[in-house]
């Protein structure tokens, strides 16, 4: 009897090291980034271009479409106080972030239901919008290999591929005509 639990616990054991030995890096990270004054937090999927085409009718992401922005589960934005997001008051707090691309511009939407694996229930949720707003597409010179949604302190900018978009965010009560 000591020899056959000798003999599970060494096989038990065996598994654990191999299975440890087996896992490869995630293909789309989970990434955390925050603004420099720490009032925007954004939290995503990194996917990569792979060599795929990304943006457009015959792209991984289609014009016209919502989509997740980012791989697997969708990305989330966090404000520390209250903003005005692309000209729309936003409360202090954190919201799932979809995107509707386009070809000279995106459709850029905070929805308030968190939790959310990919963009395949926004329809049912979409009453939860709590801001849309448009912004043009800027052309990327050079291809960005890797999604990236990099928070400054008074934007957010989404950059993949051959485009970039960028939405203003202040912080509420800054700027001209935002403190009513």
């Amino acid at each position: 009897m000591k020899n056959l639990i000798a003999v599970f616990i060494f096989l038990f054991g065996m598994v654990s090291v191999i299975q440890a030995q087996d896992k490869k890096p995630p293909m789309s990270p989970r990434v955390t980034a925050e603004s420099p004054d720490k009032n925007i937090k954004v939290v995503y999927g990194q996917p990569s271009k792979r060599g795929r085409v990304i943006f457009g009718d015959n792209g991984l992401e289609k014009y016209g479409k919502v989509w997740r922005t980012g791989a697997n589960e969708a990305t989330e934005v966090t404000f520390k106080n209250d903003v005005m997001f692309g000209g729309k008051m936003v409360k202090a707090g954190t919201y799932t972030l979809y995107t509707i691309p386009g070809e000279k511009e995106w459709s850029v939407l905070l929805n308030s239901t968190l939790g959310q694996w990919g963009a395949y229930d926004y329809e049912k949720i979409k009453g939860s919008d709590v801001a849309m707003v448009k912004v043009p597409v800027s052309s990327n010179k050079t291809p960005i290999e890797k999604l990236t949604i990099t928070p400054a302190n008074n934007s957010i900018a989404i950059a993949w591929d051959n485009m970039t978009v960028s939405v203003p965010v202040m912080k509420h009560g800054q700027g001209s005509g935002s403190g009513n």
